[in-house]
């Protein structure tokens, strides 16, 4: 990938060599000078505001001028400021991002910099072309004339940052395929970028981020933080759990290994646990913990037998929950589930030590801790 940076502006001049003595003053003898004398009083009255006003001018000059809006009416020009962007390609960034969980504008932003460094004139040699380094065949699949201009191209930045945010949730939809069916593990973002670099099929083969994305994936996610105040507008589209609507998925909520960071049993991987155990029977019931459609019930490798329940949106953020390792899968794709019904048995298929239930709650397309989502059971 083309890593181009924008060149830093050269510092500015040196301050000009202050004024020399004219003759006179250099001529002036000791004689001459008067005994210093303290300030009239006009001075006494005056200073003390021409120091106030001063100070003031001072103090605004450093922060940006005088206020003219709330730090949280940030507009497109003040998050452009922040981040170093040109302020109209802001609101084609947000509406870009405004397609998935996955991306934001920050992302969409760090990968911009990191494909072409905001340049538009991206080497012809290599086929890549505008801010969003598009190859023609690219082009073809992800370009849409997206600001009504006529005209469809990637050196058009509207259209390339719409493009390659197309582009992005395309992928995210994949990968997110991919994880629900337990081929692979990670985060969202980073399996995201991963098959951005090297397809979704790399993704799926390597289980999680192949070797050959690992760069790309940690340049673009350390430039995150350069583009942070892009996602200022949207600073409270995250909510925090919504409280405890979930209903026990088995009768005794007994952890036997919580959510977050641990060493997997069997592979001896640190990495995270992306749900709750909870002791289970082999042969135990395993009911639905909030009424939802079934979006997925299967064998898969890693979790075993593994149903997903889609719950629609809480706060105007998607709800799933799974549930992994059963003996029995007591339901369908496509069948609508209530809270407390039936879904399988507790099982130890795939990587599994012994019998219980693998649960996990996915919140806007990200893992989360199910105990907070959770009522007390019995």
């Amino acid at each position: 990938m083309n890593a181009g940076r924008t060149a830093q502006d050269p510092a500015p001049s040196g301050a000009a060599a202050p004024a020399q003595p004219d003759a006179e003053e250099r001529r002036e003898q000791p004689k001459q000078r008067r005994k210093r004398r303290g300030p009239g009083p006009v001075v006494l009255l005056v200073l003390p505001g021409l120091v106030t006003l001063s100070g003031v001018a001072g103090f605004f000059a450093l922060n940006g001028g005088f206020p003219v809006e709330s730090e949280q009416d940030a507009g497109p020009e003040r998050s452009a400021a922040a981040a170093g962007v040109d302020a109209s390609y802001v609101p084609w960034l947000r509406k870009a991002a405004d397609g998935c969980a996955a991306v934001t504008p920050s992302l969409l932003a760090a990968q911009i910099d990191q494909l072409s460094g905001w340049s538009n004139d991206t080497g012809e040699l290599s086929g890549q072309k505008g801010i969003a380094a598009f190859t023609g065949d690219q082009w073809e699949k992800w370009g849409e004339d997206a600001d009504g201009n006529g005209r469809s191209s990637p050196r058009d930045p509207a259209d390339a940052v719409m493009a390659l945010g197309r582009q992005d949730c395309s992928l995210a939809g994949e990968v997110t395929g991919l994880r629900t069916e337990g081929r692979v593990n990670g985060d969202l973002v980073d399996l995201t970028l991963a098959a951005f670099a090297t397809g979704a099929d790399e993704v799926a083969g390597a289980g999680g981020v192949p070797d050959a994305a690992a760069a790309y994936v940690a340049e673009v996610k350390g430039l995150l933080s350069r583009y942070a105040s892009l996602d200022e507008a949207d600073s409270g589209a995250t909510p925090a759990a919504a409280g405890a609507i979930l209903a026990a998925p088995v009768p005794a909520l007994t952890v036997t290994s919580p959510y977050g960071s641990r060493q997997h049993p069997l592979t001896g991987v640190t990495k995270l646990h992306t749900g709750v155990d909870f002791a289970a029977a082999q042969g135990a019931q395993v009911y639905a913990a909030r009424g939802g459609q079934v979006v997925f019930a299967a064998l898969t490798s890693a979790y075993g037998n593994r149903v997903v329940v889609d719950h629609d949106t809480i706060e105007g953020k998607r709800l799933q929950t799974t549930y992994s390792h059963l003996s029995r899968i007591d339901v369908a794709v496509g069948q609508t589930v209530a809270t407390g019904a039936p879904v399988g048995l507790a099982g130890s298929t795939g990587l599994s030590t012994g019998p219980h239930l693998h649960f996990e709650v996915i919140y806007d397309g990200y893992y989360t801790d199910p105990q907070p989502w959770l009522a007390p059971s019995g």
